[in-house]
């Protein structure tokens, strides 16, 4: 299930690259005061995530300027597969009215609520923010990582590496998140990902207890020319909790293509 924010913003300011975790940390201070505010400190999978504010501003040209002029209008999305989740932070966006994330500041013009419906054939996926794979060092044999690339406990995937490494570890992040969810087992063998595209690598930072982080995630394209009734389940719930990792900070977000 996902919401669509429509916002406008309230002051000039400068649109800030790198706020994925004051934005994960806006959503967690809505939290504060329900059931589901324990959700910032348990241990486990969040199980939401958004996207960009979007449209990035332009100027008259059409080029990306990242400056924010009061009175603009833009959108956000947030995600989860988790229906109290939305639920709780729709009615405090609309009891708050307004979206604080670092310096940026907006109004809430309108909130939808509404939920995607995969169709059973020619699907088109595409990641609206960086997807972040890490493979573990004990996987390092397996894929066949090269040995200038390894790295003590993990490295990032890039394009460099083996195309099946990220294909593997994308797909057991997503059954472990939709085993943990749902408590059941995913026992199907075929590749849930069939025909994925790499478009481009994406450095990624954000922050982690008190400490910025460079990361690497990278942008795709994935195609499905048949989808089943059990892919269909376990995608849609992919595109609501967000593929790879960091979700929760907004990594992984993913959109269907008409």
């Amino acid at each position: 299930m996902r919401l669509l924010l429509k916002l406008k913003s309230k002051k000039d300011s400068i649109y800030d690259t790198r706020y994925y975790h004051k934005a994960s940390g806006f959503i967690y201070s809505l939290l504060k005061g329900t059931p589901l505010e324990i959700l910032h400190d348990l241990k486990t999978y969040k199980f939401f995530c958004f996207s960009n504010i979007f449209p990035l501003p332009k100027n008259e040209k059409g080029e990306i300027i990242y400056k924010i002029k009061q009175g603009e209008e833009f959108n956000w999305l947030i995600s989860s597969p988790y229906k109290p989740f939305i639920e709780v932070v729709k009615e405090k966006l609309e009891e708050k009215n307004e979206v604080n994330i670092g310096e940026m500041s907006f109004y809430v013009e309108d909130i939808k609520k509404f939920e995607i419906k995969l169709p059973k054939r020619n699907v088109r996926l595409i990641s609206a923010t960086p997807i972040i794979i890490r493979i573990p060092e004990r996987n390092y044999d397996k894929y066949n990582i090269p040995k200038e690339f390894r790295k003590r406990r993990f490295v990032y995937w890039r394009e460099n590496l083996p195309f099946e490494a990220f294909v593997k570890q994308l797909e057991e992040n997503l059954i472990k998140k939709y085993e943990k969810f749902y408590n059941e087992k995913w026992d199907k063998e075929n590749l849930i990902f069939e025909f994925p595209e790499f478009k481009r690598r994406v450095v990624c930072y954000f922050t982690l207890n008190g400490k910025e982080i460079e990361a690497v995630g990278s942008i795709w394209n994935f195609e499905f020319s048949y989808l089943n009734k059990e892919k269909r389940k376990i995608l849609s719930f992919g595109l609501d909790c967000g593929l790879g990792e960091r979700n929760s900070m907004g990594f992984g977000f993913i959109n269907i293509l008409d």
